[in-house]
């Protein structure tokens, strides 16, 4: 008995690392998607849903779905404009789509994206975000995630928005409870979403500043170097070391251009 009370222990101890775990779902169309992806992620055990929506969706058809069982989750959802905005304070940004492409970050299945997650957890607030059930995710929203998950299936590619829910919310608690010597508490504490876009920001700044930037290929050159940064996962000091950087090479792409001008 004494063994199974402390398995259970353990597990809860587990579980609690989920609170940091928030749904972000963008422009959900049918309110009872919205329930129905409450109803699935308080039983995994996330408590927090975030819609990036401009209108608040009907309350009783997202409730009917979403059962007495997750009503907290429909009485605390977050709402916010723009997806940039609902993702500022998370650390680490799971994105899901069915398409593939050259402008699609590197894609990956739900298992191996929890592989990479579960480190990041302790430490770092998590957002996995789910697009419109008619178009999923754009290239554009897709800019401010860290990674990709495509579920993978047999023919047609596309699974509606509360199966996405769950197929990836499932390997998320399976992988947490699952995990050999609980979760490492001594990751890397990651810069927020809002850090990172500022010193996207500052980046491309500077490539102008530069000339390095011409106008039909920045976002070709943006794209790659929010793969590339956004793969890796900064910290807020080395967010600030390259802001840092950007300032100097701004100051001194503008000396240059009056020394120019004086010269001339």
């Amino acid at each position: 008995m004494k063994k199974d009370a402390d398995s259970e222990s353990a597990a809860e101890s587990q579980v609690r690392f989920l609170d940091k775990v928030a749904i972000v779902l963008v422009e959900p169309k049918y309110p009872e998607n919205i329930g129905a992806a409450a109803r699935i992620a308080a039983n995994m055990g996330i408590k927090q849903l975030v819609l990036a929506r401009c209108q608040p969706p009907d309350q009783e058809r997202m409730r009917k779905m979403a059962t007495h069982h997750a009503s907290s989750l429909i009485d605390n959802i977050s709402f916010f404009e723009s997806l940039e905005d609902a993702l500022a304070p998370f650390s680490w940004v799971v994105g899901t789509s069915a398409r593939q492409g050259r402008q699609r970050r590197l894609i990956t299945n739900p298992r191996k994206i929890v592989e990479d997650l579960l480190p990041k957890l302790a430490r770092n607030s998590v957002a996995l975000v789910f697009g419109p059930e008619d178009r999923g995710l754009t290239n554009d929203d897709l800019k401010f995630c860290n990674t990709v998950a495509t579920i993978p299936t047999a023919d047609f590619s596309s699974v509606n928005l509360a199966q996405a829910v769950a197929i990836l919310t499932y390997e998320l608690y399976s992988g947490v409870l699952q995990c050999k010597g609980g979760l490492a508490t001594t990751g890397a504490k990651l810069a927020h979403s809002r850090e990172l876009e500022y010193m996207y920001a500052h980046i491309e700044l500077t490539l102008r500043e530069m000339n390095f930037l011409k106008e039909i290929d920045y976002a070709y050159w943006m794209h790659n170097i929010r793969n590339f940064l956004g793969r890796i996962g900064l910290r807020s000091r080395e967010v600030k070391f390259v802001r840092g950087f950007c300032k100097q090479v701004i100051g001194l792409a503008g000396k240059s251009g009056e020394a120019g001008r004086e010269g001339g």
